[in-house]
């Protein structure tokens, strides 16, 4: 954008997460001394000649982030400046960002920003907030030497037609900038700074102002009760099966004395023969086995972190980092947890078992996500992710991850397979006639539903945070959450899983790994309808963006819940 630059100041350094999010600081040209009051001081003038096209191209492209509401982020002592504003029901919500502009629309209808001044009324204009109120409040340490500190920043923006740029006075009429004029646009930047004592606010609480006008915690409570019924109707359901049903079933079996009572066998007690033969595609599915246990050992750990207060929204970018960092360093169980199941489904290619599990999963997503950076890349995007960045990833994935997967799957494979209770037979027994539920594919589909109907709400407020910028810190809930949806995948799991093998269907290990990874596949459903309903995103590049980024969240959430 083509706003005031400030000069020959040097960028602030980003951490991993916040390069990975595509969050960049630049230096800024509002300059202002601590207790030093500042009235209408100019920052720079910008002057537009619509003639020309260069300068023709930067209005337009200023004209058109007016129209999608763009918003201005200003960080003051690593504070957001936020900017406050009534709202119905006597609340003030105050907002991390401030739009640029705001667009009259022909019929004289203001979008967006445009409501808060009667003064634009003009139709078909544009109207440029150049001038800003800054309000920083302060807090003075008593017993200490340090002197103040700032605990919030708040800031008003105005609209003003400056007559004179070089020496302006911020009153009179705002400075519309209309659809269809043309000639020469001259636009004036300003700002004024006053600073106010604030008792109060304690520097350790100074986020709060934020968070408390972030709504819908209501909401969450609403979907808490509805996850916990769904977990308590599970656990009653699983529960009583266990008790009742196999009690009776046990029970039975131990009063059989004579022999030709125990050919009339039903149920699962039929399959026993049958029910540890390995899996199809086996290789496969001990891989995925790994990649899942790690990436679960990381989401718990890096919410546990989250809920100590360790990532909150001050510390920027310090969630992806956590994470990354994590799972780089989980390589081990993931390669333990692979060799095992590789071994104990009669597996003989351990190479290649070790090999897949270092880099199938992080490989698909690593592509995904490079060709993503590549489009960023292509459009001049400023999120784009500099090689440097890149070659670390890379380094991280193969110096560390990789040899760590490499120790847990030797230690994998040193220790004897699983031992199974029951042997299995030479010949397969043939599997009868299943009904509609126990087919495979029902069954999946119905298996995902649960776990999807305890998540949809935060998945909400997640994607919000994501696309639209909203903060996140309701990371005690998303704890609560996370421990909810563990249970939920594992009892539908163990439901399904019975019903299907009292239908004499021994096919379990894929199945129960699909049946809860479905809950992805509803994820994916859910993300498609929250990109048309909520997002307006145009043009092919951010639809594919858009897309590529779910498409890595499915398969993560999907290794996760399977």
């Amino acid at each position: 954008f083509d706003f005031c630059q400030a000069e020959g100041k040097k960028r602030p350094s980003e951490n991993l997460g916040q390069v990975l999010f595509g969050e960049r600081i630049e230096p800024s040209p509002y300059r202002f001394t601590f207790n030093k009051k500042e009235t209408c001081k100019s920052v720079c003038t910008k002057t537009y000649d619509t003639t020309k096209p260069e300068d023709k191209q930067k209005l337009d492209f200023l004209k058109k982030s007016m129209l999608l509401n763009y918003q201005h982020h200003w960080i003051v002592d690593n504070m957001p400046v936020t900017w406050c504003y009534d709202v119905e029901d006597g609340q003030r919500f105050c907002n991390p960002g401030f739009p640029i502009g705001c667009y009259i629309t022909e019929d004289g209808r203001p979008k967006d920003a445009c409501v808060i001044n009667s003064e634009f009324h003009e139709k078909d204009t544009f109207y440029i907030f150049n001038h800003v109120d800054i309000k920083i409040y302060y807090h003075v340490v008593e017993n200490e030497a340090l002197g103040a500190r700032l605990v919030a920043a708040k800031l008003e923006p105005k609209s003003y037609k400056h007559t004179h740029a070089d020496n302006p006075d911020c009153s009179g009429v705002p400075m519309d900038i209309s659809n269809k004029a043309s000639g020469e646009v001259k636009i004036a930047y300003t700002y004024s700074v006053t600073f106010h004592e604030e008792k109060n606010i304690r520097w350790a609480s100074r986020w709060d102002y934020i968070l408390e006008s972030m709504p819908h915690t209501h909401i969450q409570w609403f979907s808490i009760m509805n996850s916990l019924v769904i977990v308590l109707f599970l656990s009653g359901m699983v529960a009583m099966i266990m008790l009742r049903t196999l009690h009776k079933d046990i029970a039975r079996y131990n009063q059989m004395d004579s022999t030709e009572d125990a050919q009339e066998e039903f149920g699962w007690k039929l399959v026993h023969g049958d029910i540890f033969r390995p899996p199809r595609k086996g290789m496969l599915l001990s891989v995925f086995l790994g990649s899942g246990t790690q990436i679960l050992i990381m989401t718990f750990v890096t919410l546990f972190f989250a809920c100590l207060g360790f990532l909150s929204p001050a510390n920027r970018g310090a969630l992806m980092t956590c994470a990354v960092v994590l799972w780089v360093l989980l390589g081990t169980p993931a390669g333990y947890v692979a060799a095992r199941f590789y071994k104990s489904f009669g597996g003989e290619k351990w190479k290649t078992n070790v090999l897949l599990t270092s880099f199938l999963c992080p490989g698909i997503v690593f592509a995904d996500f490079f060709i993503m950076n590549l489009i960023l890349w292509g459009e001049g995007s400023s999120a784009a992710i500099p090689f440097g960045t890149l070659v670390a990833i890379l380094a991280l994935w193969f110096c560390i991850s990789v040899p760590l997967t490499f120790i847990g799957a030797y230690f994998g494979f040193k220790k004897n397979a699983i031992e199974h209770p029951v042997r299995t037979n030479q010949i397969p027994r043939q599997i009868p006639e299943q009904s509609f539920y126990t087919k495979p594919l029902p069954g999946i589909i119905m298996g995902g539903i649960l776990p999807f109907g305890c998540i949809f709400i935060q998945l909400f407020f997640i994607l919000n945070s994501i696309w639209s910028h909203q903060m996140y810190y309701m990371f005690g809930f998303l704890f609560l959450v996370f421990i909810i949806l563990v249970i939920t995948c594992s009892e539908a799991t163990i439901l399904l899983c019975y019903f299907h093998l009292c239908a004499e269907d021994y096919h379990w290990q894929w199945r129960s790994f699909l049946t809860s990874g479905f809950t992805a596949v509803y994820f994916l459903i859910y993300a498609i309808h929250y990109f048309f309903s909520k997002l307006q995103i145009t043009g092919t590049a951010s639809t594919i963006l858009y897309f590529g980024y779910t498409m890595i969240m499915v398969l993560i959430f999907f290794l996760f819940t399977g």
